[in-house]
């Protein structure tokens, strides 16, 4: 990973730390809202590389009224290169998390789930357009996500190994 400052000026602005803490805590909070055990780290990964990319944002903007599994099933360029926009976000990811746990927005539980803190993040979701879309967004994975409680569907589901 680069250093900061090393670090194109998209990068900094697309893949701050902070937005994207912000964006893995909405869907860790509508995970725990409806399974208090927490959100497994592995399907975290997910989070970002559906959020941030436009396409795959507006399809799923679209389709939140819908079931995840339904709308994957709709709109296989969804999939398209899904693999490899995990691999690439991963550092983000994990920069973004870290930030979670040095805030104390997040913590680890003793079988390994992310669960957020009530004190972690403003409930209102605010920013940009944008923005606010990536957080909707954000959360409908995590209630989706939670709903099909098993990760094995939901990687096999979009293409990906854990």
């Amino acid at each position: 990973m680069k250093q900061w400052i090393d670090r194109p000026i998209e990068i900094r602005n697309l893949f701050n730390p902070a937005f994207c803490g912000l964006v893995l805590f909405r869907a860790l909070a509508a995970f725990h809202a409806e399974d208090d055990k927490g959100m497994p780290f592995s399907l975290s990964l997910l989070v970002l590389p559906l959020c941030l990319q436009q396409s795959s944002r507006e399809t799923l903007q679209r389709a939140n009224r819908s079931y995840f599994l339904k709308v994957v099933a709709d709109h296989p360029e969804l999939l398209v290169g899904f693999g490899k926009r995990c691999t690439d976000v991963l550092p983000f990811t994990l920069e973004g998390l870290g930030l979670l746990m040095h805030c104390d927005a997040v913590t680890v539980s003793p079988d390994g789930r992310l669960v957020p803190n009530s004190a972690g993040v403003r409930k209102t979701i605010n920013g940009s357009d944008e923005s606010k879309a990536c957080q909707r967004v954000a959360a409908f994975l995590g209630k989706e996500f939670a709903r099909i409680a098993d990760r094995g569907t939901i990687y096999t589901t979009l293409g990906v190994r854990p």
